[in-house]
């Protein structure tokens, strides 16, 4: 494939090609499955998130600032999912790997913007369950929904200024070597290795990004758990540290979910342990089953949740009962 490119002399000035070509798997046999698969776990996310949705909209018990965050997760999740799976599915369950370098860069932007936004809204979400079990009867002053709302609106913004600035730094490289992509997106590692210039302000600004959206906020979840955990340790009542505990077990399974499975790959990449194939596997399974999952872990292990379903049953048995009489 890089053959495209034999007619350019690795010398010229610039090169901006028409066409990038992502590669995908290679000589897996029976791969179509797999992508069948994403087609189930697509379906899954989006319908579990609407839902998420809808009951943080419609049942006022939930018009707080940590379903003000939930709310946003779930967005997102909808969002990344979109951004990344039906692509995928046309690509490659289609055989349609050649893209437009201008469809290239947008995929580049939304994927990476709707990761690092789930990364950092995981951080908003442990803020408000430090802030609840650290400062209790401060709580409501501190954490409103228009403090969520603003909060939010922030990391939106300052997500959107870093990641748009990694993905116009593509736009000063030149590929006159090669055009294929040795990903399952048009991912930004392995675009930047197959450029021909100068790409050391790319790397950096990867590395600040990477630094800034996966390490700078595990290290503050850490942080603020172990804060919590210390105040918890302060509370005389088994009963009420209990009681404590469990409106931070969703959130703490979402960031194992989150941030587990990413941290496995990226060490087992830096240390050249996994091949190509098991690293696209396995960094495409990390991307996708945590926005699946996000919302049934919500639904399963927060008390709020399932009593706003519990009571959108009652209340629709009612009007059904009312209707038939």
């Amino acid at each position: 494939m890089s053959s495209l490119n034999s007619t350019v002399s690795p010398n010229a000035a610039f090169v901006r090609p028409q066409f990038f070509y992502i590669k995908g798997f290679s000589n897996i046999p029976h791969v179509k499955y797999y992508y069948i698969f994403l087609c189930f776990v697509y379906a899954v996310t989006v319908f579990a998130n609407f839902f998420i949705i809808f009951i943080s909209y419609t049942e006022q018990s939930l018009h707080t600032p940590k379903y003000v965050a939930v709310l946003n997760l779930a967005v997102l999740d909808i969002c990344e999912s979109t951004a990344l799976i039906p692509k995928i599915i046309d690509t490659f369950l289609f055989d349609s790997q050649f893209i437009t370098y201008e469809a290239c860069l947008t995929n580049m932007f939304f994927v990476l913007f709707f990761t690092a936004m789930q990364s950092l809204t995981l951080v908003v979400l442990a803020y408000d369950r430090f802030v609840a079990i650290c400062f209790p009867l401060r709580y409501r002053i501190i954490m409103t929904n228009t403090s969520m709302f603003v909060i939010i609106a922030c990391v939106w913004v300052f997500t959107a200024t870093l990641i748009l600035t990694l993905v116009l730094l593509i736009t000063r490289l030149s590929f006159c070597r090669s055009i294929v992509i040795e990903s399952y997106f048009c991912d930004h590692g392995p675009m930047n290795r197959i450029a021909c210039n100068d790409n050391f302000p790319n790397s950096l600004h990867a590395k600040i990004c990477t630094a800034v959206f996966t390490f700078i906020p595990f290290s503050l979840i850490v942080l603020s758990y172990v804060c919590i955990l210390s105040a918890l340790l302060r509370i005389a009542s088994g009963e009420e540290r209990l009681k404590a505990m469990k409106t931070c077990t969703s959130h703490f399974i979402l960031v194992i979910i989150g941030y587990l499975p990413f941290f496995i790959t990226y060490i087992a990449a830096f240390m050249s342990i996994f091949n190509s194939n098991t690293r696209i596997i396995c960094t495409s399974l990390s991307s996708t089953i945590p926005p699946m999952l996000n919302p049934i872990i919500y639904t399963l292990k927060t008390e709020e949740i399932v009593g706003a379903i519990r009571k959108l049953y009652k209340r629709n048995k009612i009007i059904t009962s009312v209707l038939n009489q």
